[in-house]
């Protein structure tokens, strides 16, 4: 079929971002594989769009502290809109376990060099986000650099510029096999030299015909925008409550409503469950008692996918004993705010040998075997 010098298995913000830096760096000898007719339909197109450096390790952190900046001047790189709104991330504490974990969380993001992040007593909550039910708020956390992108378009900037720099996307091409030697694809063979699982929630099956074991499994996520609500203010934050999970952001004219069920089951379940309005709702007037009188249309719902690791952090790296196969994986709902860091990191490894930008090797597959996981308190 072809040859390339790096093949990448899935067109999504991941995937696109490592074929533009690639790219950038001059290795344009590029194929993306996508197997659907159009870039997105996975879990890009179904993101939330937050971006947010307030983590608990620091892995996270330092890949926040690259992506960030990097989406604040997209359209200066890309040529292309990022869409990104520095309207902030509140974390909303309730009990003093909370506080302990947002003031070890905060030390280390600053630390790590994050200037716009700052802890909150209770009143500075409330005078954030006034429509909160405040009773038992004890305090929080608010960064103000952290915000919200448009997955799409960032995902087709990061594509566009880098067909524009001799980059080749197949679309409608499924990978079938990753070998030694290349990629076998519903359209024939592909040899190269490099090839990149980028393929998301369906990356295990792809590691899997390489005779690699990654433990990355698919998980639904549900949002549910409102329809046109004022009562909110169109300025305020992504608000998390930490004692539900429960959060919000602005959406047009309504709000963005998510909750993260923690009865749901991995499996590549698409469809909404019907149940799912009434439970984000209940939560939602919970602490925001004026959302009672929101509406919800059920059929504006929507459901995706995030591709969960174990420790909730990615895996980056090469694939150990299959030279040239390299894992850019397991995101655990954190894809998109993170792309720019992986397309960096992923450059830097297959041109390099190595990236000075995050600790790969505490990301890499081979610390699941080894009993080196990770912990991420800061998990929605």
């Amino acid at each position: 079929m072809s040859s390339a010098d790096v093949v990448i298995i899935g067109a999504g913000i991941v995937g696109c971002s490592i074929a533009w830096h690639l790219a950038e760096r001059g290795c344009r000898d590029v194929i993306i594989l996508e197997r659907e007719s159009h870039p997105g339909k996975g879990s890009t197109g179904k993101s939330m769009g937050g971006v947010r450096a307030q983590f608990a390790t620091e892995a996270n952190i330092r890949m926040s502290l690259y992506s960030i900046p990097f989406l604040e001047d997209f359209e200066e790189m890309t040529g292309h809109p990022s869409g990104y709104r520095r309207q902030g991330y509140l974390f909303v504490a309730t009990e003093p376990q909370h506080l302990d974990s947002l003031r070890a969380n905060y030390n280390r993001q600053v630390a790590l060099g994050l200037t716009s992040v700052e802890l909150l007593e209770a009143e500075d909550v409330l005078r954030l986000v006034p429509q909160l039910r405040g009773d038992d708020i004890q305090g929080g956390s608010f960064c103000s650099s952290d915000g919200f992108v448009d997955p799409h378009s960032v995902m087709n900037g990061f594509l566009r510029r880098a067909i524009e720099g001799g980059v080749r996307l197949f679309r409608g091409v499924e990978a079938l096999e990753v070998r030694p030697d290349g990629v076998l694809t519903s359209r024939g063979f592909i040899a190269t030299r490099n090839v990149v699982n980028a393929a998301g929630a369906w990356a295990a099956p792809i590691a899997r015909s390489a005779g690699v074991d990654l433990p990355v499994a698919p998980l639904r996520r549900m949002l549910a925008p409102t329809e046109p609500f004022d009562r909110i203010s169109h300025s305020s934050p992504m608000v998390v409550d930490m004692s539900t999970g429960f959060h919000f952001r602005p959406e047009g004219r309504g709000l963005l409503l998510a909750w993260n069920d923690p009865d749901e089951r991995p499996g590549y379940k698409m469809s909404v469950d019907a149940a799912f309005v009434e439970k984000v709702l209940t939560r939602g007037v919970e602490r925001v008692p004026c959302l009672a009188e929101a509406q919800v249309n059920p059929k504006r719902v929507w459901a995706g996918l995030y591709e969960m690791t174990p420790d909730h952090h990615c895996i980056l790296g090469a694939a150990p004993g299959v030279p040239g196969f390299w894992l850019a994986n397991g995101f655990s709902g954190h894809g998109v705010m993170h792309s720019p860091a992986t397309g960096r990191i992923l450059s830097d490894l297959i041109l390099d040998g190595h990236s000075g930008l995050v600790d790969t090797q505490a990301l890499g597959l081979a610390r699941f075997a080894e009993s080196r996981l990770l912990c991420e308190t800061a998990i929605l």
